[in-house]
């Protein structure tokens, strides 16, 4: 019996289909690439809007975080997006000299959810003194409009570099995302800030009361070690009262 082996032909190479299917390879790749980033980017933590939130399982007892609850919009009036009382100076006779008047989502209902509030700062004369301070949740950018003020912001670990400037009327800094910063009014009449940033509610945390004002008190060890300090200057620095500048 005479047995037949058929041979299927082998298609011949073509570089121009080996090249485009390499194309098709690579725009695949690229694709995949571009939808495993896209998800890295919309899946993340958005910053809180306060210090500390413990999670509960009872949802009966729970609260909203990221804002306040919103109100039917039918019920929604003017008042809601509008705030009065910039225009009257805050009381400086205290121990830094400086009143902060900060207008968050507590006072004006309508900037819920939008990621910006609004402060007044009254400094009195020769040396009223916003103290080294900084916002947890925000970026500032402060404008003067009345004084003269000595203004600045110091860089993060490592190098701690200071930025600062000699403000007027007119002029403008900006204070980045959670670094420290300060105003001093350098002049012999009052001065007046007006300073915009970017949370509903971005905190403020005062580097000297955070330290010795806190409760319960720091262990003096701690602090006479990171500052260099004698502790019984320590002591007395965590037994005085520590100025809220809002």
């Amino acid at each position: 019996m005479l047995c037949m082996q058929v041979l299927t032909p082998q298609p011949k190479d073509n570089p121009r289909k080996r090249e485009n299917d390499m194309k098709v390879a690579n725009l695949l790749g690229a694709l995949a690439l571009l939808a495993l980033t896209s998800s890295f980017a919309t899946a993340y933590d958005p910053s809180p809007l306060q210090d500390i939130c413990v999670a509960i399982n009872d949802t009966d007892s729970a609260v909203l975080v990221n804002g306040k609850f919103c109100k039917n919009p039918s019920l929604y009036t003017p008042d809601d997006f509008s705030f009065s009382g910039f225009d009257v100076p805050g009381n400086t006779s205290n121990q830094l000299g400086v009143h902060v008047n900060i207008v968050t989502a507590d006072l004006m209902p309508g900037l819920n959810t939008l990621g910006v509030s609004m402060a007044r700062i009254d400094f009195a004369p020769n040396g009223g003194l916003n103290p080294p301070h900084y916002h947890p949740r925000a970026s500032e950018l402060l404008l003067v409009v009345k004084g003269t003020l000595y203004a600045g912001f110091v860089t993060s670990n490592p190098d701690h570099r200071l930025f600062a400037k000699i403000l007027k009327p007119g002029d403008l800094i900006v204070f980045p995302f959670g670094l420290v910063h300060f105003q001093l009014n350098i002049g012999k009449t009052p001065a007046v800030a007006i300073a915009a940033l970017t949370s509903q509610n971005p905190g403020v945390n005062t580097v000297a009361n955070a330290i010795f004002g806190a409760s319960p008190s720091i262990n003096p060890a701690v602090i006479t070690t990171a500052f260099h300090l004698d502790r019984k200057l320590v002591e007395d620095l965590q037994s005085q009262e520590w100025v809220n500048p809002t």
